[in-house]
């Protein structure tokens, strides 16, 4: 039988662009070498671990979410079911965020340094076992400790996923759909978990909530095990004890989780009692708090100047797009935590409504989350990266705009509901734009601590806003004791949407002056 040559396409096994080899025979006919087939095979399985790792990292960063929403919608019913004292009232809805942010900058270090797959594992599975372990807690210091315990297997899990994406996928338009899917996972699951927990606590109990997304991340990491990549590199227990000791600024590390540890517990307990500042323990913390600060910035130089590893080299900040992206985001986030939560206590607090009606009149914003989502992903590489962060900032203001204006006795569609489109579309799009910009950033062997960078960036963000939020509610309510109760919790409640449409406006001024010559972002590269 007679041959021709023909030309062979071979996809790399975990990379979706193309290199052409040589000619390979191939017989006349119907029937395919068995090398061909072996190619058509690798092409396909790549294609489906690219999916699958997608959707696992996904639904991993979506669950805590969802507690996440339940936990502030619920939190009036979980205090009293459990007979949590006053002094622990607010912790349950801060201290997963507040034991994820200390302790990212460390967790992507360690990814770095031993392969985030296993730091990915290890991380999804304590998440989801103490989920459920939340879902049987018998007294309000068991669910607080746990939430702290779940925090840190978020931490693992946030800064690994980044990596993981950046090793299974090529810069384009795969990587920026699959950062887009982890975008949308974050604020899509606290939506969910606020409706989700209408539901629950008005049928079957808010328990029930922390089962479900526990066994639903326990099921996705087992997924992982088969789905995850194994990595470029094999690491040997030699090479992970080598790593360990010489690839992780140790020192950087504890000073920044100490600095946010402070901080965010500093700006907790203020957020539920203001005066607490005058007194002697607060000072203290404040006072070491100050302290971390510089001296992280005096031992990365050094650590720089004597060439040894350094967690984040000062020169950093004066790339504008990196310093634009850290400040955007961290506004953004703000500004998308606190508009949810101010919104789910407007309906509630002020007209009155029941959990489960007050968690439908935010559905909006999980529709227009997920398309915007996907636009992002789809479209972030065909226009300049300044016109995507400023044009969606300034939609973004108008939703506080429309809430500070609003009047109780007005309906839904005349402000909440365009406030509602309105709320999640700066956040959406940031999120893609700011991955893809810190992951170039940073060199290809320290993915994760990219991704934790950008995370901290973000948790660091929402945990100074919603603070700041709520002590600026609380205290024009307590100015406002001459008038009746529910009048004045709605002052407090404006003033606060006020402060929001003030930093998306500074949002928009920073992203359009610091990305004006950053041009298009997330472009293919062979």
């Amino acid at each position: 039988m007679s041959t021709t040559q023909t030309e062979t396409i071979l996809l790399q096994p975990t990379h979706s662009h193309v290199a052409k080899v040589g000619p390979v025979p191939v017989e006349n006919g119907n029937n395919s070498s068995a090398e061909d087939v072996r190619l058509v095979t690798t092409n396909q399985s790549s294609r489906l671990q690219q999916v699958l790792v997608t959707i696992q990292l996904f639904m991993v960063t979506l669950t805590p979410s969802v507690t996440n929403g339940i936990v502030t919608v619920g939190l009036p019913t979980i205090t009293e079911d459990l007979k949590l004292p006053p002094s622990l009232a607010f912790w349950p809805a801060s201290v997963n965020s507040l034991a994820t942010a200390s302790t990212l900058l460390l967790a992507g270090s360690i990814a770095d340094a031993v392969g985030p797959r296993w730091v990915e594992l290890i991380g999804s599975f304590a998440g989801g076992a103490f989920m459920i372990a939340q879902g049987a807690a018998r007294t309000g210091e068991e669910l607080v400790g746990l939430r702290a315990i779940q925090g840190v297997g978020l931490a693992l899990h946030l800064s690994s996923s980044v990596a993981l994406i950046t090793q299974i996928m090529p810069s384009g338009r795969g990587r920026n759909l699959a950062f887009s899917f982890l975008g949308l996972s974050q604020p899509l699951g606290f939506s969910l978990g606020l409706v989700l927990g209408g539901v629950l606590i008005d049928t079957i109990g808010w328990r029930a909530g922390w089962y479900l997304a526990g066994g639903i991340t326990i099921l996705f990491t087992v997924i992982g095990l088969w789905a995850l990549p194994k990595g470029r590199r094999v690491y040997q227990r030699s090479d992970v004890m080598h790593n360990i000791k010489t690839k992780i600024d140790w020192i950087g590390a504890l000073l920044a989780s100490a600095f946010m540890a402070l901080l965010c517990y500093l700006l907790a307990i203020l957020s539920s009692d203001p005066s607490r500042i005058k007194q002697k323990d607060s000072i203290i913390i404040l006072c070491f708090t100050v302290m971390a600060l510089p001296l992280f910035v005096f031992w990365v130089h050094r650590q720089v100047k004597i060439n040894r590893p350094a967690l984040i080299p000062n020169s950093l900040w004066k790339n504008k797009s990196f310093s634009t992206i850290c400040a955007t985001i961290a506004l953004s986030y703000a500004v998308i935590n606190s508009m949810e939560l101010f919104t789910s206590l407007f309906f509630q607090e002020v007209q009155h409504l029941s959990a489960l009606q007050a968690s439908i009149r935010i559905l909006p914003s999980l529709v227009v989350g997920v398309l915007m989502n996907v636009a992002m992903g789809l479209f972030v590489d065909r226009i300049p990266a300044v016109w995507i962060v400023t044009v969606t900032s300034f939609l973004c203001a108008g939703s506080p705009l429309l809430m500070a204006v609003i009047q109780p006795s007005w309906p839904y569609w005349a402000n909440a509901f365009v406030g509602q489109l309105l709320q999640p579309v700066s956040v959406d799009a940031l999120f893609t734009v700011g991955l893809i910009v810190i992951t170039d950033v940073f060199p290809d062997d320290t993915q994760a601590l990219a991704g934790a960078v950008f995370n901290t960036a973000a948790q660091f963000g929402s945990a100074l806003g919603m603070a700041i939020l709520q002590v600026i509610s609380t205290l024009i309510t307590e100015d406002r004791s001459y008038k009746e109760e529910v009048q004045a919790r709605m002052d407090g409640y404006r003033a606060s949407f006020w402060t929001m449409f003030g930093f998306m406006i500074l949002c928009m001024v920073i992203g359009f002056l610091g990305l004006r010559k950053t041009g298009k972002v997330g472009l293919k590269r062979d």
